[in-house]
C-alpha cells in the first residue's frame, strides 16, 4: 500500500512524505505507483524550481519526502492543494492501494 502522509501546520498543507508500494503489479509495472509518482513529482519540481520556495525535498527507491519553510506555505498552498485533491480522488478509486492520512506539524 501507498501511504500519503500530508504535513499540515496551521491548517495548511506545508508538506508531505509518501512511503510504499501499491502492489497492484510488479515494481516497474505498477501503474498507480507510476501515477502518484508522477503527480508528486510535479508537486515537488513546482515548489522548487518554479515557485523557487525554500524546501527540504528528497526522493530515493519509493520514498519522496517535501517540506515547505515556514513563511513559504502560502506561495506553495495552490499546488499542496491539488496535490491532496489529486490523492483523495485516487484513493476513492483504489481505496486497498493508497492511505492518504493527515499529521500536524
Amino acid at each position: 500500500m501507498i501511504k500519503a502522509e500530508l504535513f499540515v501546520k496551521q491548517k495548511k498543507i506545508v508538506g508531505f512524505h509518501l512511503t510504499g508500494h501499491s502492489g497492484m503489479d510488479e515494481y516497474g509495472k505498477d501503474v498507480l505507483c507510476a501515477f502518484v509518482s508522477s503527480a508528486a513529482y510535479m508537486t515537488a519540481n513546482t515548489i522548487t524550481d518554479v515557485i523557487c520556495a525554500q524546501a527540504q525535498a528528497s526522493a530515493a527507491d519509493g520514498d519522496m519526502y517535501v517540506r515547505v519553510s515556514d513563511g513559504y506555505a502560502d506561495r506553495c498552498r495552490d499546488i499542496l492543494y491539488g496535490f491532496e485533491l489529486h490523492l483523495l480522488n485516487t484513493k476513492e478509486q483504489y481505496p486497498k492501494y493508497l492511505q492518504v492520512i493527515y499529521t500536524e506539524v
